[in-house]
């Protein structure tokens, strides 16, 4: 990526799309070039907990809703300590922030950290776009001279593809630390951070949990040595089938009975522990409006998505799996995509979406009460 940032909103700029669709535009945020795959986002508010999710890593992210920015950026809500998107795409960027919080414009943040956007185009045209063909390859192009657009969709085509792509040990932290309970200490649970948001281990805190946070790459080992009471699979990017090494982790994780809760990428990796296959989603879910229901209740949430790819397990039985029985858990209303997995015979659980609410909605929140109890009665059982 080379970015410079002089006069940014009068520069031209073109999005390019692998299959050769090119849309021209103004620069917003970072002059200059980046690839990475084309998604869309249909959350109306959240863009900042969107732009630090490390699960958007190598995504240029296109906003649905026609006007992005109006509340400007604070220094609370990122979930990183960084932008993780790889490009940004609006139709309107508000003009001036408005909000007692902000310390600054989106667009001086963009600017700040390099990040190359376009905004002035067709947001809803590329977003139906996006739907018929599916997320594919893109590139945002920047500046006063740019090449032909034969050349551009050229090395577009010449970037990787998501599918294959390994990404959760680029994101993820490199030290272990910890994140202490709020209040009296109740539980100790091992975080493997395979792309872990800020509000995560926070909304575990709320509920007594001292959260030892450990890299991607962390052993049986690793995670033993902190005496946990449970273990915890976090969200990340990239293709779940590169994902060997947390698999291994978490097939040691469930021999041991330890009980066990992943989020996103989580879910995907217990998944390919439990013997199912993944597969890649047409063009996923991602924003904070989609609609899930808990099987185990009948009750429908709406939830915040970031996900590429999905789990391909029955939704019509329980299935037989090395460590006992297990059941899709959740379902999206939308397309039916198994948005949920839990054993049976062991205290183990997943869901596809982020139940942190960052950027909201809160109707996934018991599912960190839900972990609780669990933890809870496995310690009566040994106790």
């Amino acid at each position: 990526m080379t970015t410079s940032t002089r006069g940014a909103a009068k520069v031209p700029a073109v999005l390019v799309l692998e299959d050769g669709r090119v849309f021209r535009g103004r620069a917003y945020g970072a002059v200059g070039e980046t690839f990475g795959e084309a998604v869309f986002s249909t959350g109306m508010t959240g863009y900042q907990e969107t732009l630090t999710d490390p699960s958007y890593a190598h995504q240029i992210v296109v906003a649905t809703a026609p006007q992005i920015g109006n509340t400007g950026w604070n220094d609370e809500d990122d979930e990183s300590g960084r932008i993780w998107v790889s490009g940004y795409v609006v139709r309107d960027p508000a003009r001036v922030p408005s909000n007692w919080r902000a310390k600054r414009s989106l667009d001086d943040e963009l600017v700040a950290q390099g990040i190359v956007g376009i905004s002035g185009i067709d947001t809803r045209a590329l977003t139906r776009h996006l739907r018929e063909r599916g997320s594919m390859r893109s590139g945002v192009f920047s500046g006063e001279t740019l090449p032909a657009d034969a050349e551009l969709v050229s090395r577009v085509q010449a970037q990787p593809a998501m599918k294959g792509l390994s990404l959760y040990e680029e994101v993820a932290t490199k030290e272990a630390y910890v994140v202490p309970a709020v209040g009296e200490k109740k539980f100790t649970v091992a975080a493997i951070d395979l792309g872990i948001k800020g509000m995560t281990p926070h909304r575990m805190a709320e509920r007594g949990i001292e959260v030892h946070v450990l890299p991607a790459t962390a052993t049986e080992e690793d995670v033993y040595a902190v005496d946990p009471d449970g273990v915890f699979f976090s969200n990340g990017p990239g293709d779940p089938a590169t994902a060997d090494g947390p698999v291994a982790l978490m097939t040691a994780v469930l021999a041991r009975r330890t009980p066990l809760f992943g989020i996103c990428f989580g879910n995907q990796i217990l998944g390919r522990a439990l013997g199912f296959g993944t597969y890649k989603l047409k063009y996923g879910h991602r924003g904070i409006n989609q609609p899930v229901q808990d099987r185990t209740t009948g009750k429908v949430e709406v939830t915040a998505h970031n996900h590429g790819f999905a789990v391909d397990a029955p939704l019509d039985k329980v299935s037989e799996t090395p460590f006992g029985r297990a059941e899709v858990s959740h379902v999206c209303l939308n397309d039916q995509v198994v948005e949920g997995l839990q054993l049976l015979d062991q205290p183990a659980f997943s869901v596809q979406y982020h139940p942190e609410a960052a950027a909201g909605p809160h109707d996934a929140a018991y599912l960190f009460d839900r972990f609780v109890s669990l933890m809870a009665a496995e310690g009566a059982q040994r106790a």
